[in-house]
């Protein structure tokens, strides 16, 4: 009796195992209405009001003021559809939960092979003295400790500017790897980048139970320190470059030399031969791409690497997900590609998911079609980056050949059979059937590569030799390869702007597919992000002049996308958001400068309401937490910091750009400060983008000194008036401040362009003062011209 109950137990268990695995792998948890209902009645609210506020400007007219009435309202109306484009896609957000014990029942059975999905990793980097080869190392070493099997993951990294330096860090990576990565999975440690580790206040021995590992902690620390001297002494002698070029270790010139003229370069330092730690188990793939360049060829910058990479990796490993990270965007949670694949491999919703989108920097528009691509922590299924559909839509095409190349497809059929086929029924085959020719004109001249294009699975032909993917590996990273192909037109990363992974999402939302935002409680990936103003300023610059050049392209939301209905209503909003928002900056600008003119032409005029409801705007984040004071301030201080200089400097770049193909660039000049409070964020260097800001301030603490002495001058009946338009010039002082603060920072000398800054608007400042002359009363009396001065 008791063997029976011990078996009943036993095959109840194994049914509700295999019950458990046939459960979905993720779901959407529905949001509390009494979370997101006062978010929505806000944005109602809002609408309201400035529906109200819009009615009353347009009836109540300044006649004697009608060129500022007239550029107040067009700001409120613009403001208002702004508002309106940023708010309304964020109506209906979601949250997800993964079962990551689902995952392994179904897919990780105990006694049978591992059929979790390979994943290839990019990594991208160009330049190591802007970039630190120890960021980019600590990034690919948290790749190769991933909670994942070893052999289903390939870590890519793009040397785009073909540097030595980048090679030789690589390579002692490799070496750094085979002892940390079995130190990471043994003790189950997190984060998995050494830097991190090693450097976070945390209790590193919570739930650690063995007894070896404080030993073998500071063992591995040690290891560490040692590797970052190593590192540190490559930098070091890559700071001077020898006038003959570098020298490789055997004696010959290194092949990068000329960044711009070079051959492509193809290095695996793991996954072949010695691929194995130091406890004998197999590592990750790793392997060094820097892509040909030849003087005469458009290159694309990262979004040509990004392609160079697919290709690579679909001719040696061909994992059917793609996961891309910038080089200094480390791995926190080491499981989050599981996450991941729990969308991406759930029979139920895996087949239309293109991409998952961990965060980064933007609210959750999972409700609609999926969130935007953001360039980095992604990951993608290949297929959906080849340009097909979903399987809702037209099947992949398969591809006929004559028979004689065994890569290719099905042998073409004869006339008979092909009669036969008709004759036996016309409801069998229906797939569109695609030549040789065709795909080769579609992703170009390689036979191993476009065979793997075919294989929805993964993997590579079995027949083909290690070096002979190496070879065809160099092939398809060469100049001319994409010549004649719809690589960036329609297939890959988007050429056409700077930011182009928001042009090669909305492509694929277009064809029909959608997206998921994944969001563990533990960050997936963290990065280090510019913290000074000037630096986040350039790089606003950029992200806002790619969504201009999105916006004039062929590619625009406003005009693409609309043949077969794919693409949401919503979604769409979200998209022309994100081409719009830096025109935003020319009635931001215009708004900023009202209240300065009012004070000193004795006018007034009631700025924008929608722009003054941002003083009471609550941000509602996607996790569902009221944002802090201090963090909603930052914001709304950026907001107008960004708008009128980077956004408007980007619309500027980008009609210069579009219409007289003017391709201008600033520069960045060192400024430091000392600051306690805050002193990273408000330290800036002095660029270009610091001038309209800087005017902006300046004007209206003119325009303030001179409205308070008019008003002293002509009286306490003159205070009424002149309180609303403080009121409007402090709200632009004081979201300048990090700049007023920047100027007043304690340095040991004084910028050039501070001084001639200076200079400029002291002349200003002198002119409007004389023409004000507030010291002379103001009073009617009998013309003195006229009765003399007896009168």
């Amino acid at each position: 009796m008791i063997h029976a109950y011990n078996l009943l137990d036993f095959c109840l268990e194994m049914a509700c195992r295999i019950d458990e695995a046939r459960q979905p792998l993720s779901r959407k948890v529905p949001i509390a209405s009494s979370k997101i209902n006062p978010y929505r009645m806000v944005i109602v609210a809002r609408l309201v009001i400035l529906a109200v506020f819009l009615r009353y400007r347009l009836l109540n007219p300044v006649h004697d003021a009608l060129g500022l009435w007239l550029t107040s309202v067009i700001c409120e109306i613009w403001f208002a559809v702004s508002w309106i484009l940023d708010q309304f896609p964020k109506w209906f957000p979601i949250d997800r939960e993964t079962y990551l014990d689902r995952l392994s029942l179904r897919y990780e059975r105990e006694g049978e092979p591992n059929m979790l999905a390979p994943v290839d990793v990019f990594v991208s980097t160009v330049d190591p003295m802007k970039e630190p080869p120890l960021v980019t190392s600590n990034t690919v070493l948290s790749i190769l400790a991933m909670d994942y099997p070893v052999e289903k993951i390939s870590c890519y990294v793009s040397d785009d500017g073909a540097s030595m330096l980048t090679f030789d860090s690589l390579a002692e990576t490799a070496e750094f790897a085979r002892k940390w990565v079995p130190y990471c999975k043994k003790f189950s440690i997190e984060p998995r980048a050494p830097e991190m580790y090693f450097t976070l206040k945390i209790d590193y021995l919570k739930d650690k139970v063995q007894p070896t590992f404080v030993k073998e902690r500071r063992a591995m620390k040690r290891e560490y320190e040692e590797f970052k001297v190593r590192i540190n002494a490559l930098v070091a002698k890559a700071s001077k470059v020898p006038l003959e070029g570098w020298i490789m270790p055997d004696g010959t010139p290194w092949p990068g030399n000329n960044t711009k003229d070079h051959p492509g370069m193809i290095q695996v330092f793991l996954g072949s031969n010695g691929g194995f730690d130091v406890e004998g188990n197999e590592l990750p793939r790793l392997v060094y791409v820097s892509r040909q360049k030849r003087p005469g060829f458009q290159h694309h910058k990262k979004a040509g690497a990004m392609n160079a990479l697919v290709r690579v990796a679909g001719v040696l490993t061909n994992a059917p997900f793609m996961l891309n990270l910038d080089c200094d965007h480390y791995v926190n949670n080491s499981k989050a590609v599981r996450e991941a694949m729990c969308f991406l491999m759930d029979p139920q919703i895996g087949k239309k998911v293109c991409y998952v989108q961990f965060p980064q920097r933007f609210d959750g528009l999972d409700g609609i079609q999926g969130p935007v691509y953001v360039g980095t922590g992604c990951v993608f299924k290949r297929q959906a980056l080849y340009g097909y559909e979903p399987p809702k839509g037209p099947k992949r095409p398969k591809m006929i050949s004559c028979g004689c190349c065994p890569c290719f497809g099905r042998p073409r059929k004869s006339k008979h059979e092909s009669n036969g086929d008709i004759a036996g029924g016309a409801e069998g085959d229906k797939e569109p059937l695609m030549s040789e020719m065709n795909f080769e004109q579609k992703f170009g001249q390689s036979s191993i590569f476009v065979t793997s294009t075919l294989m929805e699975d993964g993997g590579v032909p079995p027949s083909s030799s290690p070096a002979v993917l190496l070879k065809e590996a160099i092939h398809v990273i060469s100049c001319g390869y994409e010549d004649k192909t719809e690589w960036g037109t329609e297939l890959g990363w988007i050429y056409g702007s700077i930011t182009e992974d928001i042009l090669t999402g909305f492509k694929m939302h277009c064809r029909g597919w959608r997206s998921i935002y994944c969001m563990p409680k533990r960050a997936a990936f963290k990065g280090s992000a510019p913290i000074n103003l000037s630096d986040r300023l350039n790089q606003v610059l950029r992200w806002a002049l790619g969504s201009v050049e999105i916006f004039f392209s062929r590619h625009s939301p406003l005009w693409y996308g609309y043949k077969g209905g794919k693409l949401k209503w919503l979604g769409r909003f979200a998209y022309v958001n994100t081409t719009i928002y830096p025109f935003t900056s020319i009635p931001l600008l215009a708004y900023c400068i009202l209240p300065a003119i009012c004070l000193l032409t004795d006018k007034f005029i009631m700025p924008p309401v929608s722009i003054l409801l941002h003083l009471f705007h609550i941000k509602y984040r996607s996790e569902m937490e009221w944002s802090d004071i201090e963090e909603w301030w930052r914001n709304e201080q950026f907001w107008v910091i960004g708008g009128i200089s980077a956004h408007l400097f980007a619309v500027v770049q980008g009609l210069l750009k579009i219409l007289a193909g003017i391709d201008t660039n600033f520069t960045v000049t060192s400024k430091s400060t000392d600051d306690d409070d805050f002193g990273e964020l408000y330290a800036f260097k002095w660029t270009t983008l610091l001038i309209p800001p800087t005017t902006v301030l300046i004007i209206n603490i003119v325009g303030v000194v001179a409205g308070i002495s008019d008003a002293i001058n002509n009286g306490y009946q003159s205070w009424g008036p002149l309180f609303g338009k403080l009121f409007f010039s402090f709200w632009v002082i004081v979201h300048l401040y990090p700049f007023l603060k920047g100027l007043m920072g304690r340095q040991n000398r004084t910028p050039t362009i501070v001084v001639i800054w200076s200079i400029l608007l002291a002349s200003i400042f002198s002119l409007l003062w004389v023409r004000i002359d507030p010291f002379v009363m103001k009073s009617k009396g009998p013309d003195t011209s006229m009765c003399g001065i007896n009168c």
